[in-house]
C-alpha cells in the first residue's frame, strides 16, 4: 500500500446506550487497497463502530471523515451509500416478501424507469455469479423462501454490486457465519480481488483463521476501544486471543466417546429422501454432529425432530437453539429475561400469574453462567449484540428441562472465548445424560462430537464415529464422486 491519505478516518468516536458505553473514543483509519480485520469478543463494540461508519448510528462525540471530507453532521445511511460505504450486517437486512432482484433495486436507486426489473436481475445475477459461481439462486426467487446461507449470499452480492455509485468501502460483519467452507472460501477470494483492485474491506469475524489469512491489518477491540492495531503478519491465533483479553486453551476432543452398546437411542430419524436404510440415531449422553455443505437437509431433519414429525422417533422433550435467530430464535418485543425463561415457564407458574421475580432470578443466573453482556436482564433482547442474543438462546435451551437439544449452526457470531465455554457446557450437560444434535458449518466444531453424520443432497452420505472422523472424510462425503 502507498502512503496516501486514508479513505476513512474515525476520530475519537463515542457512543452510549443508556448506562452502557459501547464506544469510548475510538480512532481508526482505513486505507484504499486494504482489508482490515476487526476482532473482539461479543459486545466489544465492533458492530457499533461499523454502524456509525455505515450511517446507521449517530456518534455522541467524535468525527467521521470519508476521502478527506468531514461527514459527521447529518450523516445517514443514504449519505454513506452516496460516499461508497456499503455494509453487510450480521443481522441480514433483506426484505423477505420481495424477490432477489427487487431487493437489489432497493439499495441501487439508479435502477429505474421502464425495464428496471431486467436491469436489477442482470445486476444481482452477474454479481452472484462473480462472487459465488454455481450459487443456484434465481433473481426471481422470493427472499423469504431462501435458506439463510443463500440470503447471506444475496446480501453480499448486493453490497459489492455497482451502478452509478462507487463501492469504496465494504463492511462485512460475520459474512461467512451461515456459509459452508466452499462458499466462504469463494467470498474471501473475492474480498482479496476487490482489495487488490483498490477497494477497502472491513472484515469482522470470530473465525480467527479467516482474519489472519485475509487481512492486511488487524484491529482488536475490547470494552469499546481499539486495544491493538498492527499488520496481520504481526499476529497469530494465540496473540489475537490474548489481545482480546481471554486466554482460552484450544478445545480438543473429549476423552472418550460414550459406548453405544445395546442402549436404545433417544432419537431415531431418517431423511425423507434417504434411498437406503441408513438413519440418524442419537443416545443419551451423546453429542451427535451433522456436517456437509449448507442446505443439504441438515436443518430440515433437525426441524422434523423438534416437531416430532412422522418418520422420527424422539424419546423426551426437545429444545431448539436456532441459527437464524431473527426468524426462529428471539422474541423481538420481549425482554432478555423473558426470552431466556420462555422455555421453562411451567416452573414459574403461580396460582394466577407468573412468578416475575423467579423469572428474573433464573435469567440472571444464566446471564452469569454464559456471560451475556448486559447490565440488566430486564432490557429488551434487541439491546444485545447478535452474539449475545445467541447466548440467550443457549441459556433458554440449557435452562429448560429438555433432555434433547437440537442446535442449528448455533455459533453464528459467537466469539472464540464464549465458544470454548459453551463447548465445555455442552460436554458437561452430555455427561449428565443430555443428548445434543449439532449441525455446524465449522469443521473444527465437529471434533467436539461423538458421532458425525455427513449430509449431501438431502440424504445421509456418511456415518462417522469419532475415531474415524477426519476433515478429509467429511469433505469427500460432501461431494458426489462424479461431480
Amino acid at each position: 500500500m502507498t502512503a496516501t491519505a486514508p479513505i476513512v478516518r474515525l476520530d475519537g468516536v463515542e457512543k452510549r446506550f443508556g448506562a452502557v458505553r459501547a464506544l469510548s473514543g475510538v480512532s481508526l483509519d482505513l486505507a484504499a487497497g486494504e482489508c482490515l480485520g476487526l476482532v473482539g469478543h461479543n459486545g466489544a463494540g465492533k458492530s457499533t463502530l461499523m454502524n456509525v461508519l455505515s450511517g446507521v448510528l449517530t456518534p455522541d462525540a467524535g468525527r467521521v471523515s470519508i476521502a478527506g471530507q468531514d461527514v459527521t453532521g447529518g450523516y445517514s445511511t443514504a449519505n454513506a451509500q452516496a460516499h461508497g460505504v456499503r455494509c453487510v450486517f450480521q443481522e441480514l437486512s433483506l426484505c423477505p416478501n420481495l424477490t432477489v432482484a427487487e431487493n437489489a433495486r432497493i439499495s441501487h436507486p439508479a435502477i429505474r424507469g421502464f425495464g428496471w426489473r431486467g436491469q436489477a436481475r442482470r445486476l444481482i445475477g452477474n454479481k452472484l455469479g462473480e462472487v459465488f459461481p454455481g450459487h443456484g439462486i434465481s433473481p426471481n426467487d422470493l427472499v423469504g423462501d431462501l435458506s439463510i446461507a443463500r440470503r447471506q449470499m444475496v446480501e453480499i452480492a448486493r453490497a459489492f454490486a455497482v451502478t452509478d455509485r462507487p463501492a469504496r468501502v465494504v463492511i462485512l460483519d460475520e459474512p461467512t457465519s451461515s456459509l459452508d467452507s466452499v462458499a466462504a472460501g469463494l467470498l474471501l477470494k473475492h474480498v482479496r480481488r476487490f482489495v487488490e483492485g483498490g477497494g477497502t474491506c472491513v472484515l469482522i469475524s470470530h473465525l480467527l483463521g479467516e482474519i489472519l489469512d485475509t487481512s492486511d491489518r488487524i484491529a482488536v477491540m475490547r470494552d469499546g476501544g481499539v486495544v491493538a492495531l498492527d499488520a496481520a503478519r504481526a499476529f497469530d491465533r494465540r496473540s489475537l486471543v490474548a489481545a482480546m483479553g481471554s486466554v482460552t486453551e484450544a478445545h480438543g476432543q473429549a476423552d472418550a466417546a460414550p459406548k453405544r452398546g445395546t442402549a436404545q437411542p433417544v432419537v431415531r430419524a431418517r431423511p425423507l429422501k434417504q434411498p437406503d436404510e441408513r438413519e440418524l440415531t442419537a443416545h443419551a449422553g451423546e453429542v451427535v454432529g451433522l456436517a456437509g455443505l449448507s442446505g443439504q437437509g441438515q436443518t430440515e431433519l433437525l426441524v422434523r425432530i423438534f416437531d416430532r414429525a412422522p418418520g422420527t422417533d424422539v424419546a423426551g422433550p426437545v429444545a431448539l437453539v436456532a441459527g437464524d435467530r431473527q426468524s426462529d430464535g428471539v422474541f423481538p418485543l420481549w425482554s432478555i429475561a423473558e426470552n431466556i425463561a420462555v422455555g421453562s415457564l411451567r416452573r414459574f407458574k403461580g396460582k394466577w400469574l407468573l412468578d416475575e421475580a423467579g423469572i428474573t432470578h433464573f435469567a440472571e443466573d444464566w446471564r452469569r453462567k454464559i456471560g451475556i453482556r448486559t447490565p440488566d436482564v430486564g432490557n429488551p433482547i434487541l439491546s444485545l449484540s447478535g452474539g449475545n442474543q445467541q447466548k440467550a438462546l443457549f441459556a433458554r435451551a440449557l435452562g429448560s428441562d429438555a433432555r434433547i437439544v437440537v442446535m442449528d449452526d448455533p455459533m453464528r457470531g459467537v466469539d472464540v472465548g464464549t465458544k470454548q465455554e459453551v463447548y465445555g457446557m455442552i460436554r458437561e450437560q452430555a455427561a449428565k445424560g443430555r443428548c445434543f444434535l449439532w449441525y455446524t458449518t465449522e469443521t473444527d466444531e465437529l471434533r467436539n462430537c461423538d458421532h458425525v453424520y455427513v449430509f449431501r443432497e438431502g440424504i445421509i452420505a456418511a456415518d462417522l464415529p469419532r475415531a474415524e472422523m477426519t476433515e478429509e472424510k467429511v469433505i469427500h462425503a460432501s461431494f458426489r464422486e462424479d461431480a
